[in-house]
């Protein structure tokens, strides 16, 4: 009998006891007053519950008993949902790490250039400068020596840089992950970069392709580019590409460049210790180049020895015999004067051959006898007198009288100060360019024995002097110029004119700008040491117009000529009797005048000395048939020296040069020059002056004294000016004009 039936339509069994009663009692979830802050549950929806299943009684909810291992199991059902999740999300970042990794690689690959043009390039091109005799003066551009050979090579040489550099060469395919991991730790534990992990092939990739920046890019090109050298080529050519390119300091590219450099032999003889050095300064060749700091490559070669015993290259024997036994024979670069030719000759080669995209071979007209000895003469005299004189530089040009440059110094230390003072200096020259001023006067008719008037003047306000302050009246051309008189000098400027003076200059190769003014008689415009002596030349040679030069020939390493001189085409540039009278003038320099002291035992010389204002410049410019020698010596910042003059530390330089360079030279005589022509004079009636142009006023002739020269007319009440010109009275009043 039906206890009672559920809207559904269910019905429910009645049941007895003390059960019953309970079950009855209990209450549902839908029974329970809820509390205030929770919210009401929507009651779910109660299954259907068939006829049939109206005996059983509905499912008693108990509570789970704690438990340690329900716990666990709850733990890891949790558990199971997260480690899913990581291993999702890590597959997920490693595909988009190696879609990463390959568009990095594709972007690098993009940015190198094309594959087909990734030959071996050409290697920088280096200028070998000779000298007269073939010997190497300098060089320019990076030192790179011819290629070697790997077979060429003692076997421990490429074994040292192996050793050194990437002990697993021959086991890599141009990238070694073992080393890179190594330098890894090893950079970790020294907090800093104490290890690089670039293998030789890789370093050859930098060297033959890259830049040298340390960038993210660069290294990953690099790896790039070592991958694809290990497929183009075998383990013994890297090897060989790597030995001949590589940087060893100093300029020096390739095994064979640097042990020229540092050990003055080619690469196949050098020694076991050498070849430790020469490996051990791939590391940092600036820093441990051998010439620079001899202490640190010896450390670093005795480094190398021992990993080369450590890789049983070597034995150890071996390796300690060879310690003790590094020796450096090199000059310091840069140190020979003979470097201001090298950078002279390389601001004319782009005239000579364009520009230089190949090796190639200068050859010049220096003798490296001649400028070893003019470097020695300026910097000695330098040393000895600088202080004194307060003079800091000097400069000197030697030349033949057909231009060919036998030697130049450029300063006293080159490696202090490549200013090139003989070549791009200009200075005045003082009365070094009076000869100028007397040679257009001879061209305009007047002549070494013509008398002019030493007297004071007057042009508008400037009053020229003398040296000494002392004139000396009416005297010679040649007297004039022997003794520097300014006041002659600057009368004759006037007479002939300052614009035609400005043309004889040019016409004998003075390049400068000239100002056509009264004073350009003095020497006011500047001038370079180079083209002064230039100048002087067609004195020297019977009148000939010469280009100054220095190059001869300039040649590839293979013997193509890109250059040979020509002889000069200029013609004659002043009239023979011109330059015998002119040369007749200069001599009398040296043995009466402000040069006296220049003298080459056998050979007659001529020239003349030259002091600017207030003593900022001395120069002393001399020749003779053999050679044409200027020197110039003055502070850098033209300021005033202790005065120092044209007749003496310029011509003591001159004289020790000339002195040495003549030695062993057949004697010749000037061309046309009149010896003895004042001795002649003396004995002579004076002469009068010769016919005059128009508007010019004759000039009385000279008193004579007992020598054949001219008395001062005094200014002063000194009884040392009457005995004429010699001894005292050259030192006291001309001595430096």
């Amino acid at each position: 009998m039906a206890w009672g039936r559920k809207k559904t339509g269910g019905r429910k069994e009645p049941r007895f006891g003390l059960a019953a009663a309970l079950a009855d009692l209990r209450l549902s979830p839908q029974d329970r007053i809820p509390d205030a802050d929770e919210k009401p549950k929507k009651s779910s929806a109660r299954r259907p519950v068939d006829d049939d299943d109206d005996d059983e009684p509905p499912p008693r909810e108990r509570k789970p008993k704690a438990s340690r291992g329900g716990a666990r199991r709850r733990s890891k059902s949790r558990a199971r949902p997260g480690i899913g999740r990581l291993i999702y999300w890590g597959a997920v970042l490693s595909l988009w790490g190696v879609i990463a990794a390959v568009g990095v690689v594709v972007w690098v690959g993009a940015h190198l250039p094309p594959i087909q043009s990734l030959e071996i390039p050409k290697r920088p091109p280096t200028i070998e400068i000779t000298g007269l005799d073939g010997s190497v003066l300098a060089q320019r551009g990076e030192m790179a020596g011819a290629n070697v050979a790997l077979k060429d090579l003692p076997p421990y040489l490429p074994k040292a840089f192996i050793a050194i550099e990437d002990r697993r060469f021959y086991s890599h395919y141009g990238i070694d992950p073992v080393g890179i991991l190594r330098a890894a730790v090893a950079n970790v534990l020294h907090r800093g970069v104490s290890q690089g992990g670039s293998t030789l092939t890789q370093q050859l990739a930098k060297n033959l392709f890259l830049t040298q920046e340390r960038t993210l890019q660069r290294k990953l090109q690099e790896a790039e580019l070592a991958l694809w050298l290990e497929r183009k080529h075998s383990k013994a050519e890297i090897l060989e590409l790597y030995l001949n390119r590589v940087y060893f300091g100093s300029g020096a590219y390739g095994v064979e460049a640097a042990a020229q450099r540092y050990f003055g032999k080619s690469a196949k003889n050098v020694t076991l210790a050498e070849a430790a050095m020469l490996a051990g300064l791939v590391k940092s060749p600036s820093r441990l180049a051998p010439n620079r700091n001899p202490e640190g490559a010896e450390q670093r070669a005795q480094i190398v020895l021992a990993a080369m015993a450590d890789a049983k290259f070597i034995t150890d024997a071996q390796a300690k015999t060879s310690i003790g036994h590094f020796a450096v024979n090199v000059k310091p670069a840069g140190a020979g004067t003979v470097n201001y030719v090298a950078d002279w000759i390389g601001e004319v080669l782009d005239d000579l051959v364009g520009q230089v995209e190949q090796s190639i071979v200068v050859e010049t007209t220096i003798d490296p006898k001649l400028q070893s000895v003019a470097e020695a003469a300026v910097i000695d005299e330098l040393a000895a007198k600088s202080v004194k004189f307060n003079v800091s530089q000097g400069a000197l040009v030697a030349m033949t009288p057909d231009g060919a440059v036998r030697a130049m110094v450029g300063g006293r230390n080159y490696a202090e100060s490549q200013y090139n003072r003989a070549v791009t200096a200009k200075r005045q020259p003082g009365s070094a360019f009076k000869p100028f001023v007397y040679l257009t006067a001879v061209e305009a008719g007047l002549t070494p024995d013509t008398i002019r008037q030493d007297a004071p003047l007057d042009i508008k306000g400037w009053k020229p002097e003398n040296y000494g302050h002392e004139y000396f009246g009416a005297v010679t051309l040649t007297q004039a110029l022997a003794m520097s008189l300014n006041t002659v000098a600057v009368r004759l400027g006037l007479e002939v004119g300052p614009k035609n003076v400005v043309r004889t200059a040019h016409r004998l190769g003075i390049a400068s700008k000239l100002e056509p003014n009264a004073s350009i008689a003095l020497g006011t415009s500047e001038v370079s040491v180079l083209e002064l002596v230039g100048a002087y030349a067609p004195f020297a040679n019977g009148g000939f117009g010469i280009s100054p030069h220095v190059v001869t020939k300039i040649r590839t390493l293979d013997g193509k000529v890109l250059y040979a001189r020509q002889p000069d085409q200029l013609g004659q540039v002043i009239d023979p009797r011109s330059v015998a009278m002119m040369n007749t003038m200069m001599q009398e320099t040296l043995i009466s005048g402000t040069a006296r002291k220049a003298e080459i035992p056998g050979w007659t010389a001529a020239g003349k000395t030259g002091t600017s204002q207030d003593f900022r410049d001395a120069w002393f410019v001399g020749y003779t048939p053999y050679l044409v020698t200027g020197v110039w010596l003055g502070n850098d910042d033209n300021s005033p020296t202790r005065k120092a003059t044209g007749g003496g530390l310029p011509v003591e330089v001159w004289t020790r040069f000339m002195r040495a360079a003549h030695q062993g030279v057949p004697v010749a005589s000037l061309p046309h020059a009149q010896a003895g022509f004042l001795g002649n004079l003396a004995q002579a009636t004076a002469p009068s002056a010769p016919p005059v142009s128009s508007g010019q006023v004759p000039m009385p002739p000279a008193p004579m004294g007992s020598a054949g020269r001219p008395q001062p007319t005094r200014t002063s009440a000194r009884p040392e000016a009457a005995a004429g010109l010699d001894g005292w009275l050259v030192d006291r009043l001309f001595g430096g004009r």
